[in-house]
């Protein structure tokens, strides 16, 4: 797929853009970097299908917004989401409203490989659903109404410490119950069960 397969870097930290720049090169693609969203979304109906990685945090327009507006256009740009720890709730929600994945920093370089392959994938079949998410389904029914209830929390975005508070039980018995989700649900790490779950139809409030 590489070679004339195009993704589209949109961070505002110049040293991000480089080294994805580098990486993605590397192995063949049509690498292009934006310093700012909008200057994406400017040329945006200009450029050639491809994969969108953002930043979910950048000045005048962050990630989320750069979503919604190309979906106001009707501009499909696979999306992966770049994250800080703090702000995993928010790439929830980017999921939420369409985005492929997201990706914690410090990031790992197959982790962006592998999520820019399966993006690219989604932009030749836009509407062959993901075969692990059809067994996702299958899976939720073995989830206990506690775990049921802790997947939810996390699909909210809160962290352990307010989903044991809102389901008054210890922030341990949290971890135990989301390492059992995860482990019921084949999910190697937190956007893999976001992606799951949503994809099996679980909603939050």
């Amino acid at each position: 797929m590489p070679g004339n397969a195009h993704v589209y870097i949109v961070d505002d930290d110049a040293a991000v853009r480089d080294s994805l720049s580098v990486l993605l090169d590397a192995c063949g693609y049509q690498v292009r970097t934006f310093g700012l969203a909008q200057e994406f979304l400017d040329a945006a109906s200009a450029l050639p299908p491809g994969c969108l990685i953002a930043d979910i945090r950048m000045p005048e327009m962050d990630g989320l917004e750069l979503q919604r507006r190309l979906k106001e256009r009707s501009l499909s740009f696979p999306t992966i989401v770049i994250t800080g720890h703090g702000d995993v709730p928010l790439a929830v929600r980017a999921m939420k409203a369409g985005a492929l994945d997201f990706i914690e920093k410090p990031y790992a370089s197959q982790a962006i490989l592998n999520s820019v392959a399966a993006a690219l994938l989604r932009l030749r079949a836009p509407d062959e659903r993901d075969p692990s998410a059809v067994a996702a389904t299958a899976k939720l029914d073995l989830l206990s109404p506690r775990e049921r209830e802790v997947l939810e929390g996390l699909l909210a975005g809160l962290p352990n410490k307010s989903i044991a508070y809102d389901l008054a039980i210890s922030p341990r018995t949290v971890e135990i119950h989301r390492a059992r989700v995860m482990d019921k649900m084949g999910a190697r790490s937190l956007s893999e069960l976001v992606r799951f779950a949503l994809a099996a139809g679980v909603r939050t409030k």
